[in-house]
């Protein structure tokens, strides 16, 4: 393989509205695997080219964030993909200039590297994507001819809806991207011209004005489910059932087990470590990082959250931002924890609420305990020291902290500091009346028939 020059630049066009997903958001900006399909197919053009520039349309600040720090130039008038990549023209620099749609989110490194090296390989000056998809209907045809033996060369695209049973009939179609030296580029953008129906300058047109002056261009081939477009909600769904299959594939292929995996969803930047184990019906929303040999059971959602080693999660557990779940400790069902730190060996197997809280090392937290973090305007933390027990049905109310060692009775509401290795009975006194149900059944009774007659 080739090296890759340093001075090629990548031109992202993200400055369509994407009306077809009936949506306020930029169609750029809609996410895929907990991630903008933008920054998708940015840090896949990253890995490749050593910059990158992002074309966007007017009034898109949130866009304009989300690909931070590459540079962004504003397209004013939306008039064709022509018309936005020649705004990125004083961006090009002096290398090779590749021009990509942010709708194609899911194109790899690996293929960005191959139209590049197309690029620089002898002869060619102009190189694109082109796929042969089941079904071509809606995309454009490359009209090839021989070039030598074995290869062929692009001397037109025609759409679908202007071309001739024989061109319809032809299986190799354009992808969108292309890439050339950055001059010769700047120039076919600069004599694109909109004498069409709609009046827009089509970056397309580029080929036929390359093959007309005799400039070489090819194709480089890829699959389908890297090059297709994203332009409805239907669409969408289909890119991120490839991301998630990517996605499954890679954490397996590091030595995670996914029992069920076409159940199990992933964010971008999931992490699981060697030998976890991840049961069915699990969601990872962005920033989970699952150390080694931790077991996570099914119904979890885990999201911004840390997993120690050997850690058990769920099932049905929730773990929100923040939260992190030391070594070997366990998470048991329908425990929610949220900016809690859940300190190695220390255990909430049942029921339990627990936000805004430090849990020391080989605490048990009982069921139905919960951690009163909200007084209405603000935020307060619960400390629980080491070697706690707190029993079952316990609300405590923050701020407070336990001491090591300390012992909370069940039922409890603890408003107040626990020493260390203190007992704290936080509850009504019980009053049992002998007799007293069977005078209160009978007084509910009569109050019932009254009612009736």
């Amino acid at each position: 393989m080739m090296s890759l020059p340093v001075d090629a630049t990548a031109i992202l066009l993200a400055a369509g509205l994407g009306t077809r997903m009936k949506s306020a958001l930029p169609k750029a900006l809609h996410p895929l695997a907990g991630r903008p399909m933008l920054r998708h197919l940015l840090d896949s053009c990253a890995a490749v080219f050593s910059g990158c520039v992002v074309v966007a349309g007017p009034d898109m600040p949130a866009l304009e964030q989300a690909v931070s720090p590459w540079p962004v130039v504003i397209q004013r008038q939306r008039l064709g993909t022509a018309h936005a990549a020649r705004q990125a023209v004083p961006l090009f620099g002096d290398g090779d200039v590749a021009v990509l749609y942010a709708d194609n989110p899911l194109v790899t490194p690996a293929t960005l590297r191959r139209l590049l090296e197309a690029r620089r390989s002898p002869g060619t000056d102009l190189a694109l994507l082109a796929m042969r998809p089941t079904d071509p209907a809606r995309y454009g045809r490359l009209v090839t001819a021989p070039d030598g033996p074995g290869g062929e060369i692009v001397r037109r695209i025609v759409e679908s809806a202007d071309a001739t049973p024989a061109e319809r009939a032809i299986g190799l179609c354009n992808a969108g991207a292309l890439c050339a030296e950055a001059g010769r580029l700047a120039g076919w953008l600069e004599r694109v011209r909109n004498d069409n129906a709609a009046g827009e300058y089509y970056l397309t047109d580029i080929v036929a004005l390359a093959a007309a002056e005799g400039a070489v261009v090819r194709a480089v081939e890829a699959p389908e489910a890297e090059l297709r477009g994203i332009n409805s909600r239907a669409e969408l769904a289909l890119a991120e059932a490839e991301i998630q299959h990517r996605l499954r594939q890679a954490a397996m292929a590091d030595g995670a087990t996914l029992i069920a995996p076409e159940t199990v969803f992933l964010s971008a930047d999931t992490v699981l470590g060697p030998d976890v184990t991840v049961h069915p019906h699990v969601v990872f929303g962005p920033g989970v990082i699952v150390g080694v040999g931790a077991e996570i059971r099914a119904f979890s959602h885990l999201e911004g959250a840390v997993v120690g080693a050997r850690a058990l999660i769920g099932p049905y557990a929730r773990l929100r931002p923040g939260t992190v779940v030391g070594e070997a400790a366990h998470v048991g069902n329908f425990v929610e924890l949220k900016a809690t730190d859940l300190g190695p060996g220390a255990k909430a197997n049942h029921l339990a609420y627990l936000g805004d809280a430090s849990i020391g090392a080989g605490s048990n937290v009982g069921a139905g305990t919960i951690t009163c973090n909200y007084d209405g305007a603000a935020k307060h933390r619960t400390r629980i020291g080491e070697g706690v027990f707190v029993g079952s049905n316990t609300t405590l109310v923050a701020p407070v902290e336990l001491g090591d060692g300390a012992f909370v009775a069940a039922g409890s509401v603890v408003t107040e500091a626990v020493p260390a290795e203190a007992l704290a009975f936080g509850r009504a006194r019980q009053d049992t009346k002998p007799g007293g149900g069977a005078v209160l059944r009978a007084r509910l009774k009569r109050a019932a028939t009254r009612e009736t007659v």
